[in-house]
């Protein structure tokens, strides 16, 4: 019984396996959770082609190839999620995950922003605490527009 690396205490086949094999994720956390399995299995192809616009404008395979061989995989927590559900086309995803890399453990937070295009969710962009930003770095103000795209503020989009 193999479960599933992203913490949801499912088996990995019933769980992110059909992602990764190409089916398409229902959800933004569905979606969230694939990407950190194909972290930790090193599927960097996972990884390239669930990303679109800023994420994919920032995305280096070498630097995620090389990123997810040193880290040993320790866990992931979902903290929060707004929208992002089978109706939605947008959404955003809170989370924390840990590991070790050359011996030393860390623990990193990020709110992930994600975005359906043509029926599929994409990883968009992402903001790591203590900073809100766009995908200009700019920081956002509560009655800035939503960097998701939504047309919305951002304290009544992803801010809520």
């Amino acid at each position: 019984m193999n479960l599933c690396p992203c913490g949801s205490s499912r088996l990995y086949s019933a769980c992110c396996g059909p992602y990764l094999k190409g089916a398409a994720a229902p959800t933004a956390e569905a979606l969230m959770r694939s990407r950190y399995s194909a972290y930790t299995l090193g599927d960097i192809s996972y990884i390239e082609r669930t990303c679109a616009g800023p994420a994919a404008d920032m995305f280096s395979r070498n630097d995620a190839a090389l990123s997810a061989a040193r880290t040993e995989w320790l866990g992931l927590t979902i903290v929060s999620h707004a929208r992002g559900l089978e109706g939605d086309e947008i959404g955003t995803v809170g989370f924390t995950f840990e590991g070790k890399q050359n011996g030393q453990h860390f623990r990193e937070s990020e709110v992930s922003f994600f975005r359906k295009i043509d029926g599929l969710w994409f990883y968009w962009d992402r903001e790591t605490p203590g900073k809100s930003s766009g995908a200009a770095g700019k920081t956002i103000g509560r009655n800035d527009p939503c960097p998701c795209g939504s047309g919305k503020k951002y304290k009544k989009c992803c801010g809520a």
